[in-house]
């Protein structure tokens, strides 16, 4: 199982950036996905979860309003796009990937996700 995050950069406070998850085959329609990001010096953070075929999201109310994660099962690919972006949104953002059911899983917990991907950084900075 592999997963290949991307889309990282720098960009100012206010802007907008859009983070994509490819998956292998198959990973992507079967398997719950989520985000994550650390900053620097501080813990993982979970940011959004999405279920499979029902489409269910849950996101973090640090973030909720501002960013939204989809997929496209097509594709096998999830994305995270973030808005209204602030400095603290600066961290290495994760993408994971679990066989666990989204409404009976403990959606923060890292050790929920079986498989993580690399992380890409987002530099929030004027």
């Amino acid at each position: 199982v592999q997963l290949q995050a991307s889309g990282g950069g720098l960009v100012q406070p206010g802007g907008s950036l859009r983070l994509s998850c490819s998956a292998s085959e198959f990973v992507s329609v079967s398997y719950t996905m989520a985000w994550w990001r650390q900053a620097p010096g501080k813990e993982r953070e979970w940011v959004s979860t999405i279920g499979t075929y029902e489409g269910s999201s849950y996101t973090a109310d640090s973030v909720g309003g501002r960013f939204t994660i989809s997929r496209d099962n097509a594709k096998n690919t999830v994305y995270l796009q973030m808005g209204s972006l602030k400095p603290e949104d600066t961290a290495v953002y994760y993408c994971a990937a679990t066989r666990s059911y989204i409404r009976t899983m403990v959606l923060n917990d890292p050790s929920e996700y079986e498989y993580w991907g690399q992380g890409t950084l987002v530099t929030v900075s004027s």
